[in-house]
Formats: C-alpha cells, sequence, structure tokens
C-alpha cells in the first residue's frame, strides 16, 4: 500500500535499520533486553587501578571483535571509536535490508559524529612517544583518528559517494546528526542516510578528566554524585518514505521533528533557566505538529549531575506545562553510562524499541526522590506502555540543546 510520502508539504523521513555497540550489549536488540532487566553496564575499570584516580569506575564494551567488522589490521589499527562505528553502522545497513551496491552511490550519504574523536590514539601515540622516541609514532596516526575517519571507512566500504561528513555537536551529536540528516533527505540531497554518534574515552586521563562519580550513576536522585563515562556507538539508517517504500523496507518510525539551540552561557554548566534547553524540546513538538499530551515517553538526557538533572526537569516542565507530570521520562545512562556523541542515538533506538515491545526502558539506581526532580523517571524497573510517541534530548557541554519527535509507523 503507498503512503502519502509528504505531511503538510513536506517529504516525509523514516527509520529504517539500526545497530548498536553498547556496555550492554553488541548490537540493538541485546541492549534493550538489559536495560529492560534492569542491567548494568557499569564496573570497575582495571585501566583506573591507581592510588590517585578520582573515579574507579566506569562502563566498557564487552566482548567485541572488530575483526567481523574490518579487516583485522585496520580492527587493530583504528581508534575504537572508529571500529565500534563501522560495527554498527554495518549492524544498521544489514537491519535496513539496504542493498547499497543497488543505490545510486552518490544519492547515500553518512553523518556519523563524536563527541571526543580519536582521544584514546592520540594519548597512546603520545605515551609511546615519551617512552620510544618520535620515529615510533604511527604514521598513519592522523588518518586513522581524524573525526572524519569513521564516516569515511563505512563510505569506503560501501562505496559511498555523497555527502559524506562527520557532525560535532559534543553531546547533543546523537540527534542532530538525525535532525540535520532528515533536512538534507527532505532538500533532495540524498535518498538515504547512515547517521550516528561514536565515542570511546577509556583511558585513564580522559576518564578521570570526565568525572569522578562515588558510585554508579543515579540520574534525578537525590544521591546522585555525577556522570560515569562510558564507551559506544549507535547507527540508524534514515530515508525519504518515497525511497524506502519503492526498495520495500521495512519501516521502524517516522522522524516527526527537531529542534536545536544553544544557552550560550558556559562551557560546562546548562543555564538555569532553562529556556533554550525547553525551546529544543518546544520547536521539536511544534515541528512533529503534536501536542505535548502526545507524548509517550521522553529519552531524558539525564547524566546524574546536580545541576544537569535539575535543569533537564525544569526544562520538560517549561515545554510540556501539565503534561509534564503524565509523561514517563528515563535516562539509560544509568545503565551504560555516557556515550558521549553516542548517547542520544542510542537513546532514540531505544525509544524506538519501547514502541516495538510497548516495554519502557527505566532508570535504574534511583534510590532517594529528589523534590526538585519530581517527574516520573520510571524507577527501577521497566514498565509496560502503549508508546507511540517519543522525544529524544541530547544536551552538550557548551550549552548545546537538542531534541527529536518520533512516531511508530503505522500503516
Amino acid at each position: 500500500m503507498t503512503t502519502q510520502h509528504s505531511r503538510n508539504g513536506r517529504t516525509r523521513i523514516v527509520i529504517t535499520g539500526m545497530g548498536a555497540i553498547t556496555p550492554l550489549g553488541l548490537d540493538v536488540e541485546t541492549t534493550y533486553q538489559a536495560l529492560i532487566e534492569s542491567s548494568s553496564g557499569v564496573s570497575l575499570l582495571p585501566l583506573l587501578d591507581v592510588p590517585d584516580a578520582p573515579t574507579k569506575i566506569g562502563a566498557t564494551v564487552k566482548g567485541y571483535d572488530g575483526a567481523k567488522y574490518m579487516d583485522p589490521r585496520d580492527a587493530r589499527r583504528y581508534a575504537p571509536f572508529a571500529s565500534y562505528a563501522v560495527a554498527a553502522a554495518t549492524q544498521a545497513v544489514d537491519d535496513a535490508a539496504l542493498e547499497i551496491a543497488a543505490e545510486d552511490p552518490t544519492r547515500v550519504g553518512v553523518d556519523i559524529g563524536t563527541a571526543l574523536g580519536a582521544v584514546v590514539l592520540i594519548e597512546e601515540q603520545r605515551m609511546t612517544m615519551e617512552k620510544r622516541g618520535p620515529r615510533s609514532v604511527n604514521p598513519l596516526m592522523i588518518p586513522t583518528g581524524l573525526v572524519t575517519t569513521p564516516s569515511c571507512l563505512v563510505a569506503v566500504k560501501y562505496g559511498i559517494k555523497g555527502p559524506v561528513y562527520a557532525t560535532v555537536a559534543a553531546c547533543a551529536t546523537g540527534v542532530v546528526v538525525i535532525g540535520e540528516a532528515a533536512k538534507r533527505l527532505a532538500w533532495g540531497d540524498a535518498d538515504v542516510f547512515i547517521v550516528g554518534g561514536s565515542d570511546s574515552v577509556m583511558s585513564v586521563m580522559c576518564v578521570t578528566g570526565f568525572s569522578a562519580p562515588e558510585k554508579a550513576c543515579a540520574p534525578f536522585a537525590a544521591n546522585r554524585t555525577g556522570a560515569v563515562a562510558g564507551e559506544g556507538s549507535a547507527m540508524v539508517v534514515v530515508e525519504t518514505l518515497e525511497h524506502a517504500q519503492r526498495r520495500g523496507a521495512r519501516i521502524l518510525a517516522e522522524v516527526l521533528g527537531y529542534g536545536l539551540t544553544s544557552d550560550g552561557f558556559h562551557m560546562a554548566a546548562p543555564d538555569p533557566d532553562a529556556a533554550q534547553a525547553a525551546r529544543s524540546m518546544s520547536l521539536a513538538i511544534r515541528d512533529a505538529g503534536i501536542a505535548p499530551e502526545e507524548l509517550d515517553w521522553i529519552g531524558a538526557h539525564g547524566t546524574g549531575t546536580q545541576l544537569n538533572d535539575v535543569a533537564e526537569t525544569k526544562a520538560i516542565k517549561m515545554a510540556l506545562g501539565d503534561a509534564a507530570y503524565k509523561t514517563p521520562a528515563s535516562s539509560i545512562k544509568s545503565a551504560m553510562g555516557h556515550l558521549f556523541g553516542g548517547a542520544a542515538t542510542i537513546s532514540a533506538i531505544m525509544g524506538v524499541k519501547a514502541m516495538e515491545h510497548g516495554m519502557l526502558p527505566p532508570t535504574i539506581n534511583y534510590e532517594i526522590p529528589d523534590p526538585e526532580c519530581d517527574l516520573d523517571y520510571v524507577p527501577n524497573v521497566a514498565r509496560k506502555a502503549d508508546v507511540r510517541t517519543v522525544m529524544v534530548n541530547g544536551f552538550g557541554f557548551g550549552g548545546q540543546n537538542a531534541s527529536l519527535v518520533l512516531r511508530k509507523w503505522e500503516e
């Protein structure tokens, strides 16, 4: 059955494939099931077993073999964030049953964003140089560790010749890549995009420089002590509805709305008035053409820091009004740590899985309610729900705010 390809005069954009490498699992389904079971990917980090390390915990990818997705030499050579990205992108392409060889390669695009890029590789090479001298530095360090390396690796793997680039928007990246790709698709720049985010910060310098939580991440709870560093990648295939239907694709969700704003306030702290975070949500809701009451779940940014959780709670109230108290909001960072560039993309994917299975992921480690964070955070245990429309937030250092509205696909 053919469905109208435009909504209110706009080209309709849909999600047809998803992939993920996370601390909870090496694919989307495993990650989602672990979330639903209230599992945690946070553990003690051997690399932080040093006397002066201010934190001892993090969320690492476990059991990953990059050689399943890349040449074994490349899997060893490239920075982890790039390897994870190729793996998640390959999963997403396979999940979408997208035969790129049968497509016009100039009509396929890639945007794999990141927050920190090849920081682990850079730190490793710096240590190598200090120990062994300048000639010991990998001569391919630059091309193997560029911010654009993951996008280019995927383009090379599939022979993609359309728009290929990398979005950098700190921890908002995972929403921005989807929203901006939807715009490019609507403009007619391509028929299909592979997009997502990827990061790995698993080194002493990066993990300890990010935060020093006393225990696992507890977003929105009064006993929260900070964010926990994580690593991994999440990818989706987005395409025009017309293209998806022409190739007989299975459609998972529709991209309805997108909002992007800036606090213009501080490099590390959110603006306490939360006005611009609220505006990103309001813009996404307006762009989607829905009422706040239609939202069935919010994939909250929810880092577990004192300032962020209060500001996001305030922003949700400002954007949704009375509906804020009726709309469940979960932070999956409680279970898998902060995936930085991939954080918001994996939240979006978990929102799509919630639509499919009718089960909302919980915010685990929630023990003591905070009077300033008084919304429904789906504490500790997954919840059955009829989920049709979700909103995902990604808020980044420097005050970058991005929100995305997705709706379950129904013919």
